[in-house]
């Protein structure tokens, strides 16, 4: 029972958010566009940049094309992390919701989790655009992709990420305005992550520093999956160690979420804008 009552809060909050967004239909069809901009973008970008040095530093059978649209394409799985759930908080603050929200049973960590479903699912179906684009249009190499894999990769990335943005988001809650709690974990990310570039062309000590964020493990995996068709034995180091981090920061986000619930709680300045 419980579980069936966790899933109708969730959906209640995805058909909430659907039912906003439902009159700004044209926004769909920007959307579609706006991915086959990004995809040819990355196309002939990839077709300036290409050399001998960066081709071996790639996975085995893939190019820079279909490296970078997967980095672009997932990458925003962590951003959207970051930003959904601050989104949640300051549109129940604008509208005059929070309150009332906090008095009922579900606790505020689970709305949290709820209001982002329909992002997540807004950024599934741009995810599927971005690969249908580069599959139709620029030999995007699909056929060897192994779905499966890349879907477990996805969701324990989301696990891990849910964590950095609920950290993010307790500090919007007791600061207020301007966030540079997202600013770091996104720039950060962005430049040792390997979005744009294989990790292994860092310095060593920058490569260190990339295997302690979860989106270097994600996209790896992510790539491994898509571009090579790689196996559960293949993709287990990187889901491990997503699953690591989720285990972590899970736990670790909802006690800080917790403590700075209460702080605003005690100042008087959880409505505060």
């Amino acid at each position: 029972m419980t579980g069936n009552r966790t899933l109708r809060k969730v959906f209640a909050f995805f058909a909430r958010d659907l039912a906003i967004v439902r009159s700004y239909r044209m926004a769909f069809v920007l959307e579609i566009l706006e991915a086959f901009f990004g995809v040819a973008t990355f196309y002939y970008l990839s077709r300036f940049v290409s050399s001998d040095q960066l081709n071996r530093a790639l996975p085995t059978g893939s190019d820079y094309f279909a490296f970078a649209l997967v980095g672009i394409a997932f990458f925003d799985y962590l951003t959207v992390s970051l930003s959904a759930f601050d989104n949640s908080i300051m549109e129940a603050r604008q509208n005059g919701t929070l309150e009332a929200m906090l008095v009922t049973e579900t606790p505020l960590t689970m709305m949290l989790l709820a209001s982002a479903a329909y992002p997540f699912v807004l950024l599934a179906l741009r995810t599927v655009i971005y690969l249908a684009w580069g599959a139709m249009l620029f030999h995007f190499p699909i056929r060897e992709a192994n779905w499966l894999g890349a879907m477990i990769i996805l969701v324990v990335s989301v696990l891990a990420f849910s964590g950095l943005g609920i950290i993010s988001t307790s500090y919007l809650l007791l600061f207020k305005r301007g966030n540079p709690a997202r600013w770091l974990i996104v720039g950060a990310s962005s430049l040792l992550g390997g979005i744009m570039y294989p990790v292994s062309v860092l310095p060593v000590p920058l490569q260190w520093l990339a295997r302690l964020i979860p989106v270097t493990y994600s996209l790896e995996g992510m790539r491994q999956a898509l571009l090579a068709g790689a196996g559960f034995a293949q993709l287990w180091p990187s889901v491990r160690a997503l699953l690591l981090f989720a285990v972590v920061l899970l736990p670790l986000s909802s006690v800080i979420f917790a403590w700075a619930l209460r702080q605003t709680k005690i100042t008087g300045t959880l409505t505060h804008l």
